[in-house]
């Protein structure tokens, strides 16, 4: 589903954010993407969200070759990529139910379906029953919870997070990353990037660690898997 083949990122001449990096996820793998604070992270989530491109090798989504892929096409790509951030990006003009509802509103769903897959999202995160109300009015757990719903519900085969749990106690990153598992056991192809160890080695996933751009652990390859289309799972 996500593939890296000798990726190599350069900003100028003395700055290279990732160099010849090889890894794959398969449908529904759920892995964590760690490293010290410029290891080159944040490049690769942009690479695979198509906010970058690689300066050399070739990066792969869903069986789609990212390199070349013309520009009326991007929005295309990242319509079947759900993104986790951790500092929510929550609008505070807006309900709960209009936060989720913002990716089916670009995609041009209509107000039904737009009803009925947002009180899906926001019942599996566990609030529906705050869907009306204001997220400056939740917890900062809740307020994650809602970005995780936005999100998801559109039903993207690819889940990025990018230090989802860093602002949360260590019960409130349990429960977030139980909702991470149960979307990868429906096939959803999720990759964590995130600074807490301590997590990492309790999940027991398989983990991609960046050091100074470069992959030294985890960048095990796709064995017989033919590359399908994007779309929904």
């Amino acid at each position: 589903m996500i593939e890296f083949r000798q990726v190599t990122k350069r900003y100028d001449s003395d700055h290279t954010a990732l160099a010849q990096v090889n890894f794959a996820l398969n449908r529904g793998e759920l892995a964590f993407l760690t490293g010290h604070s410029g290891a080159g992270k944040s490049t690769l989530l942009k690479l695979i969200m198509v906010m970058e491109r690689p300066s050399a090798g070739e990066v792969i989504v869903g069986g789609q070759l990212l390199n070349s892929l013309p520009r009326r096409q991007i929005p295309y790509i990242r319509r079947h990529i759900g993104v986790v951030f951790q500092n929510h990006q929550l609008l505070f003009d807006r309900t709960v139910f209009d936060n989720v509802a913002m990716p089916l509103e670009v995609m041009g769903a209509s107000p039904r379906d737009t009803g009925r897959r947002v009180r899906a999202a926001l019942d599996k995160v566990g609030l529906l029953s705050k869907e009306k109300m204001n997220p400056i009015q939740l917890s900062g757990g809740e307020q994650q919870r809602v970005g995780i719903a936005r999100a998801v519900v559109n039903k993207p085969p690819v889940l990025l997070a990018d230090e989802p749990t860093g602002n949360l106690d260590p019960e409130l990153s349990a429960d977030i990353m139980n909702l991470f598992t149960q979307f990868s056991q429906v096939g959803v192809t999720v990759l964590i990037a995130t600074h807490d160890i301590a997590l990492v080695n309790e999940m027991q996933r398989r983990t991609l660690t960046l050091e100074h751009g470069r992959l030294i652990a985890g960048g095990a390859a796709l064995v017989g898997q033919p590359p399908g289309g994007v779309g929904g799972h």
